[in-house]
């Protein structure tokens, strides 16, 4: 996908980035006969698939700087982040995705709509003390609902509708195949406890041998991530182009529009100029791109004239649990196959939604990111004794891994404006990103509401509750840096997504949510880069 071409033609539109925004708005401009350029900084055919990065590891360990042209091989985000939000500062590299796709590559296909609550939020729940919560979306539910559709129909997502939805059954989702026993056992226990559970929608092909893919590349062609469905399809027939392994610096803007992009690829700098850019490389890397953009016109940062660019990052408080089912005997736990919704808002309070993880990662790789939590961790001194029961935990999570069933409970972050990501200090190296994120103790109490609730699903079950919701190394769902509205100084875009006071820059990553929604941010992602694509195709 990117052979030699020359980057100085007449391009309409420049997309940094191919993730859910950037690929799905760049397939709808190319599709319409617009030339579109796409900016990768990963590679656009990474050949480690199949399996876990990990897995070519020297040895078992969380990823290092050591390890980056392994990660990139795998589409894999292969630097690290500096974490300031304790008085120890800690390192870690994020497990999000950078080549063809984005983080789409990595995901786990759960393709879920936001409810019409996460869009009127004064209606419906309330926010924790001290959270900015906008009342509102400027985009109602009913707006986005036909481009939840599109991509829908989009990604080919296979599922059922939940029954708590208002907008009731969805025709155009495709069938899944029959739940395994485990699942099936899972499914009928929630029914008799006066749960609502449904087929969790998975943009999947289910090709025989299927292993689900969660967190590595599919080579099967079954994986309907944003580099199959929209950037494949978008260079090989409709006159795309994409530069990958390509480093967007910064913008070069005026104080009314942007006038190039600066970026290096292989030693060599260079400026690519277009009529309309859009930046869709994540809501970590957008606002490093802002940021880094500072002029005479731009002070504080490009599209920062609000301040905000950076702030009220999210990243949602995920905790997984193992059940182990009493049907005893083999069962397939790779498969993410079902899903509920009855604690979404519970009581005018705000927790999240319920879905199978799928299969975790290999015993040794978890055994890794727990000493690496360790380390790191309050309590430093307790990694090497865990180094030294390794031999005796592994066993057990080797137990975890292929005998139990794994639920993610997905709690929404609330934005606070100190909770932020900005470029890292020149004199850190190996890292480009830095964050402060804190939970507070009012998100705590969710967190443990929520707890407590899984615990009352789960009675009569084993299970072993990992607790990941206050480790902010979990940042898979991380957005909200560039968030839109209404008025330019409370917000960094407008409702259309185009940056307050430039004419020609727009931003369709997950940086626009002004609120994080408790269930998977790809399919509203999706969805609003088809409706961004309409309304530029309209102006034009």
């Amino acid at each position: 996908m990117s052979e030699p071409f020359d980057i100085d033609q007449n391009w309409d539109a420049v997309v940094v980035g191919t993730g859910m925004g950037g690929a799905t708005l760049g397939y709808a401009l190319a599709r319409a006969g617009r030339r579109v350029l796409f900016l990768e900084k990963g590679s656009a055919s990474p050949d480690l698939v199949g399996r876990y990065a990990e897995d070519d590891f020297p040895r078992p360990e969380a990823p290092q700087p050591a390890h980056r042209d392994i990660l990139a091989r795998a589409g894999r985000y292969p630097d690290q982040i500096v974490d300031r939000s304790t008085p120890r500062t800690q390192r870690f590299v994020p497990f999000i995705g950078s080549g063809a796709g984005g983080s789409s590559a990595l995901y786990g296909m759960a393709l879920e709509r936001f409810f019409p609550s996460d869009f009127a939020a004064a209606d419906h729940y309330r926010a924790s003390p001290g959270a900015d919560l906008p009342p509102r979306w400027p985009v109602a539910y009913d707006e986005l609902a036909p481009y939840y559709d599109k991509a829908e129909q989009l990604f080919r997502v296979r599922g059922t509708a939940d029954p708590l939805r208002a907008d009731g059954q969805r025709e155009h989702l495709l069938p899944s195949p029959p739940m395994t026993p485990g699942s099936a056992e899972l499914f009928g226990v929630f029914e008799a406890r006066g749960l609502h559970p449904y087929r969790l929608p998975l943009a999947c092909e289910f090709v025989d041998g299927c292993s689900g893919c969660q967190g590595y590349l599919c080579g099967r062609a079954c994986k309907n991530d944003a580099g199959r469905i929209c950037l494949q399809p978008a260079v090989r027939d409709h006159g795309a182009r994409m530069l990958d392994d390509c480093d967007v610096v910064a913008l070069e803007a005026d104080a009314h529009r942007v006038t190039g992009v600066v970026c290096e690829r292989g030693g060599s700098r260079f400026t690519v100029r277009a009529p309309l850019v859009v930046l869709a490389a994540g809501a970590l890397e957008t606002p490093r791109i802002l940021l880094g953009s500072a002029s005479g016109a731009w002070p504080q940062g490009l599209a920062n004239g609000s301040g905000l660019v950076g702030k009220y990052l999210m990243r949602h408080h995920v905790d997984l649990y193992l059940v182990e089912p009493k049907l005893k005997g083999a069962f397939d736990n790779r498969q993410k196959e079902l899903a509920f919704n009855d604690f979404y808002v519970l009581d005018g309070q705000k927790l999240g939604s319920v879905q199978s993880f799928g299969r975790l990662p290999p015993p040794a790789t978890l055994a890794a990111s727990v000493a690496d939590d360790l380390r790191q961790g309050p309590l430093p001194w307790t990694a090497p004794l865990f180094e030294l029961a390794k031999p005796f935990v592994t066993p057990v999570l080797d137990g975890l891994v292929h005998r139990r069933m794994a639920l993610a409970a997905t709690l929404e972050d609330f934005p606070y404006a100190d909770n932020r990501v900005e470029p890292a200090r020149a004199d850190a190296q190996h890292a480009r990103l830095a964050i402060e994120y804190r939970v507070r103790d009012a998100d705590r109490a969710r967190i443990a509401a929520f707890r407590a609730r899984m615990r009352e699903v789960l009675s009569g079950y084993r299970f072993k509750l990992i607790e990941q919701a206050e480790n902010n190394q979990r940042v898979a769902h991380v957005c909200g840096t560039c968030r839109f509205g209404d008025d330019p100084a409370q917000s960094v875009l407008d409702r259309n997504n185009r940056a307050h006071g430039l004419a020609n820059l727009y931003v369709v990553d997950s940086s626009f949510f002004p609120s994080s929604g408790g269930t998977n941010p790809s399919l509203t992602i999706a969805a609003n880069a088809l409706r961004v694509a309409d309304h530029l195709l309209a102006q034009a």
